[in-house]
């Protein structure tokens, strides 16, 4: 895996130019560029390069390791830790999540406020309140900065050795795991991995703070207390070889005893959890495990005892994956009708909808949805991939304002270069192709897409295209700055 190696390698090269990237001056980075708040002080400014560090590391870890893409389950994992922000003393570092196709357990929260989940949680954790558990202790690790204090070690060299560190997470999130490190970089990858592997003080830290974020809100903290002794059975039975995730948070008996101890001591406030909402995303979560088989996500989902409308959904879901549009569109209309506060229920039938090439049907489900959940992204990105096939204009219109409010996703910035370019404004589609380059790791490309957009704007007389490209330009250049540190 040449590409993991050289990420290593970059990332390591980190630790060799320490000295020389903390001579360099604040202004040397166009932080603004990343949407950073304004900072003062020594700590406010690492929490900068954190953020800085973090958003780049998200970049390279797009173009390297397979994305889950389904807005629908982003949309449930965006507002779960929506949630649990408020009390997990997070201050205004602003959060962003990524979801991996990996089915073996694993969650990881990276320096600047990147939260990643396996698809393999869903399918690990069997209730909500497991689930949960495992974002709000990954929340108590960012909130405490355990990363950056975990380096501490070298004391003047904090920042620069997160580098390497991110390096190292970029295998591991990667699926490389132990073995992989191992492989790419022999005893530096052991060294990488020892400190990637939080310690027992850091780890009852952010238990402590994930336990009480938790109760405050809404979700019962003894859900914790449960996952980690499902955890700790599992790491028994595979011995040396653990999923990622155990590897980096061991679970002792005595962490789970604290835990337990902790846990018992709370009171929740304003009693939250939906564990039908949660067995459909990980029904589709299963069903992404499971793609070659469907009939043994539907079997799994059943004997772990999902809840019955959650079995009907994903029955609902495999329909439609072997063909029978009808009667997939009537069995999720059904459950919409039964669930009528659940929206990603017509969201899905318009996704269905727009699977099946019934592009109008797909348009009025996504609009009627949308007249009662104004802003729903997984409609929005329905509505405007169904309007590509009838009036680009349209999507071209409604594809600039999800952008415009969601900055970081790739998909909005790649439809809409497709709808740019269907509607003439090909100046604007190829700087939507650039942003969707540099999103996902890809700058130097972007730099280049930005000339083409630049000459389509000087043909076009766009000066407003024009001075966009400009101050495009420069934030490239700074992103690759950032991700030249791996």
């Amino acid at each position: 895996m040449p590409h993991l190696r050289n990420a290593y390698s970059r990332g390591l090269k980190a630790l060799v130019v320490a000295l020389s990237l903390s001579a360099l001056s604040p202004t040397s980075y166009a932080l603004n560029d990343y949407h950073l708040p304004t900072l003062g002080g020594a700590a406010s400014s690492a929490t900068s390069e954190e953020f800085r560090l973090g958003r780049a590391w998200l970049r390279q870890f797009r173009a390297q390791a397979p994305q889950w893409q389904d807005p629908i389950v982003s949309d449930y994992l965006d507002n779960l830790v929506a949630r649990l922000i408020p009390y997990s003393q997070m201050g205004s570092l602003q959060t962003t999540t990524v979801m991996v196709d990996n089915r073996s357990l694993n969650a990881f929260a990276v320096p600047g406020g990147v939260i990643g989940i396996n698809s393999g949680l869903f399918a690990f954790a069997e209730d909500e309140g497991a689930f949960v558990s495992v974002i709000a202790h990954e929340l108590g690790h960012l909130s405490q900065r355990h990363y950056a204090r975990g380096s501490a070690r070298a004391e003047q060299t904090q920042l620069p050795a997160m580098a390497a560190m991110l390096a190292g997470m970029l295998v591991a999130a990667s699926g490389g795991g132990d073995a992989g490190l191992a492989a790419a970089m022999g005893s530096q990858a052991a060294l990488i991995q020892d400190q990637l592997t939080y310690s027992r003080r850091f780890e009852q830290e952010a238990d402590r703070i994930g336990l009480q974020a938790m109760a405050d809100a809404g979700y019962d903290p003894e859900a914790m207390v449960r996952m980690f002794a499902a955890m700790q059975r599992m790491a028994r039975l595979q011995g040396g070889t653990p999923p990622e995730f155990l590897l980096t948070h061991p679970v002792s008996d005595s962490r789970l005893s604290d835990a337990q101890a902790r846990a018992s001591q709370l009171s929740v406030a304003n009693a939250h959890t939906s564990d039908t909402l949660y067995d459909m995303m990980r029904a589709r979560a299963l069903l992404s495990i499971y793609s070659n088989s469907p009939q043994q996500a539907a079997s799994r989902l059943a004997q772990e005892g999902a809840e019955e409308p959650a079995r009907r959904y994903l029955d609902a879901l495999i329909a439609a994956r072997n063909g029978q549009a009808d009667r997939a569109l009537q069995m999720i209309d059904q459950l919409a009708a039964e669930l009528p506060d659940y929206g990603m229920l017509p969201a899905t039938g318009a996704s269905l909808a727009l699977e099946a090439q019934r592009y109008d049907d797909a348009i009025s489900r996504s609009q009627r949805l949308l007249r009662f959940m104004p802003g729903y992204l997984p409609a929005q990105l329905v509505l405007a991939e169904a309007q590509l096939q009838r009036d680009p204009n349209d999507a071209y219109a409604l594809l600039n304002e999800i952008t415009a409010r969601h900055p970081e996703n790739p998909q909005g910035f790649n439809l809409l270069a497709e709808a740019a370019g269907r509607s003439g404004h090909n100046s604007w589609g190829h700087l939507a192709r650039a942003e969707h380059l540099q999103l996902t790791g890809r700058v130097d490309q972007g730099i280049r897409q930005l000339s083409l957009a630049q000459d389509a704007a000087e043909r076009e007389n766009d000066q407003q295209a024009l001075a966009r490209i400009e101050q495009r330009r420069e934030a490239f250049i700074e992103y690759r700055k950032a991700l030249d540190d791996f």
